[in-house]
């Protein structure tokens, strides 16, 4: 048992260290991207995005009524899409280790509000109202999407940037609506057990802990980066592979 929980443990651990990425593959392949190709990245990206998922899920967890699970999922979509367009368009650059801990602090915080945690250890009535709090999160996570599209050229400010943002946050929500039904049929198998409620109690404790783990890897990471500019795209780096590129449509020419 306790070797199953190591090798669980890596798995995860794993997961979160190499996956939500722009890759340097991506950034290259993007230079003279469709605006097909960025609504595919945007819902790849989402779908190895392991803390917008991760909130997600806490979001969603103990709501069966279909009204409710739209309402809740529309307000944070509506929250992320509203940050994740202006603040890419303007160029609002924030160091992402620290947006990704706030994003991580907030899984901790829908996992606790999950357990009653607000009842339990502040003598509280109700909790902090649950919607406000999505739309606030998803704001916030909005911030975290934005500045992995921000690493990718998307070119100067016009309709060309406009639209590749645009494509980027459709493929985001296609991303999110693949991963909520997934979701909700692991909740509703979860459902059907006679224990649920206590599995549900340890589940969002599990999710608890797995908030701490992104919050201690992103604080670690932060730690270790300088700037936001550290996390762009270089000009430089644009510049050189667009003269790599006509140079190889130059001696293409020649040879021919």
């Amino acid at each position: 048992m306790k070797k199953l929980f190591v090798l669980v443990f890596m798995l995860i651990f794993t997961s979160f260290a190499f996956a939500h990425g722009i890759s340097e593959a991506d950034k290259a392949a993007m230079l003279n991207g469709s605006n097909l190709q960025y609504i595919w990245l945007g819902a790849t990206h989402m779908l190895t995005g392991y803390d917008h998922l991760l909130f997600l899920f806490g979001v969603i967890f103990f709501l069966t009524n279909t009204k409710d699970i739209i309402r809740f999922v529309t307000i944070f979509t509506i929250g992320h899409s509203i940050t994740l367009i202006f603040a890419t368009f303007i160029g609002i650059k924030i160091n992402y280790y620290i947006i990704d801990a706030v994003i991580a602090l907030s899984v901790i915080y829908k996992a606790f509000d999950n357990n009653k945690g607000f009842q339990s250890y502040f003598g509280m009535k109700k909790s902090p109202s649950i919607l406000i709090m999505v739309l606030i999160f998803g704001l916030i996570h909005g911030f975290g999407l934005s500045t992995r599209l921000q690493q990718l050229p998307l070119g100067e400010q016009g309709m060309e940037m406009f639209l590749r943002i645009i494509s980027f946050n459709v493929g985001v929500e296609l991303g999110q609506i693949l991963a909520l039904i997934g979701m909700l049929i692991v909740l509703n198998a979860l459902r059907k057990l006679k224990e649920f409620n206590r599995y549900s109690k340890i589940s969002n404790h599990f999710l608890m802990f797995l908030g701490f783990l992104l919050l201690l890897m992103q604080l670690h990471g932060y730690i270790h980066t300088q700037s936001a500019d550290e996390l762009e795209f270089p000009k430089k780096t644009h510049m050189h592979i667009h003269e790599d590129m006509e140079i190889e449509k130059m001696n293409k020419y020649e040879l021919n």
